[in-house]
């Protein structure tokens, strides 16, 4: 099979199967496996190929089965980025229109953040769901969101491992595959993914972007589900606020209908195709102005907030910021240049985040939910001398390196520069 692969051949879904399997139970060893993955990135998978794999990844563990919910169930992915707090402004939003949102999330690694951080440094959540919780709070509120159990897609976990240290990570049939198996196990029927593009993105280029987004559309289609992907700016930090309390504090802003106009735009077009794939609406012009409405009206608020104390957490912060995790430091990072700002490197400022503390180099480091980085000139602004750019916050009395890398971030030209598109694309 490694052979006919690195010729260029197809595999049979048997055979897949045959390989999967065998990985899992260590009757086919990792040197081999090894071998495999290596000729998948050289030749490629083609459209049945990559669907056969991730459902094999799929069935190396459990599938949630959300059949006793009432009707279409949907989600959303993104694949990771600097400042991205989309998920928990879409999650009450979508179901505030009585769409089932079951949402399971994941920990940030390196530069991009995970929505499960975030949620835990509101005081008390409970971001951890057994099956039973999680299915009930759908049922009962239309949304649960909870971390990624380790019975859902356990071959997607070790296949990274070794993809990691096998330079095998940049193949976007593998990527597509892992993407879409812990999508497809988590039991939603329609699926929004939302593909960050730019230096703080996993995929620098819109060619891979785009590419990457037919990928995991054509598993859709041969695994019937319905998948919308959205390809989205990365090039510099979404919205203001990155770290955890931070993005907690933005996504409440957002929601009151006073946040940032990039994540506003961003999250109100992925809850507009969640809408669309869950049937509330069928054209996206009239579901963005429902969901702009719901803002308006107080309502997707309020549903955020039921949401927090639905899953233990105490909502107090919504009306009072202090209550959120609070940093000891905060440093201003202010601007030797006079000019405008032409571009801002979102890898590097996710990068100085983590080294502040908001982030984690490996699995089990300890994040600090106070810190992260507030982001004052973005793409486009006017900038002078000794004027403010971002500010650190964190408990760690050394961040000299922090504060380099985010000034280093910086790049400044003398006469007006466009902003950053928000949205590149949509693929249906």
């Amino acid at each position: 099979m490694i052979l006919k692969k690195r010729n260029g051949g197809t595999l049979q879904k048997e055979e897949i199967d045959f390989l999967v399997s065998g990985f899992m139970d260590n009757s086919i060893p990792d040197y081999q496996i090894s071998a495999l993955l290596m000729a998948i990135c050289l030749k490629g998978l083609d459209r049945k190929e990559t669907a056969d794999l991730t459902m094999s990844i799929v069935n190396s563990g459990d599938i949630i089965d959300l059949s006793e919910i009432p009707g279409v169930k949907v989600d959303k992915h993104s694949t990771g980025g600097v400042g991205d707090k989309i998920s928990l402004i879409v999650i009450p939003l979508v179901a505030s229109l009585g769409i089932p949102v079951a949402k399971i999330s994941g920990r940030g690694l390196g530069h991009t953040g995970g929505t499960i951080d975030k949620l835990e440094s509101i005081e008390g959540f409970k971001a951890k769901l057994n099956r039973k919780e999680f299915i009930s709070n759908v049922k009962k509120c239309g949304m649960a969101i909870t971390g990624q159990s380790e019975d859902i897609a356990p071959a997607d976990r070790k296949l990274y491992a070794l993809r990691d240290v096998t330079a095998t990570i940049d193949s976007i049939p593998l990527i597509s595959s892992s993407i879409m198996s812990k999508k497809i196990a988590s039991g939603a029927e329609g699926i929004v993914l939302d593909i960050k593009v730019g230096t703080g993105a996993f995929m620098k280029s819109l060619s891979d972007a785009l590419e990457l987004a037919r990928v995991m559309i054509n598993i859709g289609k041969e695994l019937n589900k319905k998948i919308v992907a959205v390809i989205t700016d990365m090039n510099q930090p979404l919205g203001h606020e990155i770290g955890n309390a931070n993005e907690v504090k933005e996504a409440v802003k957002v929601l009151s209908g006073e946040g940032p106009e990039d994540v506003t735009a961003i999250a109100l077009t992925i809850a507009s195709y969640m809408a669309i794939l869950g049937g509330a609406s069928n054209n996206f012009k009239n579901a963005y102005k429902i969901l702009k409405d719901t803002i308006s009206s107080g309502i997707a608020l309020n549903k955020f907030k039921e949401l927090i104390i639905m899953q233990n957490g105490n909502p107090s912060f919504i009306d009072n910021f202090s209550l959120l995790p609070q940093a000891k430091y905060h440093i201003d990072i202010k601007s030797n240049f006079k000019g405008f700002v032409e571009k801002i490197d979102a890898e590097k400022i996710g990068i100085a985040a983590m080294m502040l503390g908001a982030g984690r180099k490996k699995k089990d480091d300890l994040i600090d939910y106070a810190a992260g980085i507030t982001i004052a000139k973005k793409v486009g602004d006017e900038i002078n001398i000794n004027e403010t750019l971002c500010t650190l916050h964190t408990n760690k009395s050394n961040y000299n390196e922090s504060a380099k890398l985010v000034l280093d971030s910086y790049t400044f030209k003398n006469e007006p520069c466009n902003k950053n598109k928000y949205i590149y694309d949509i693929i249906q």
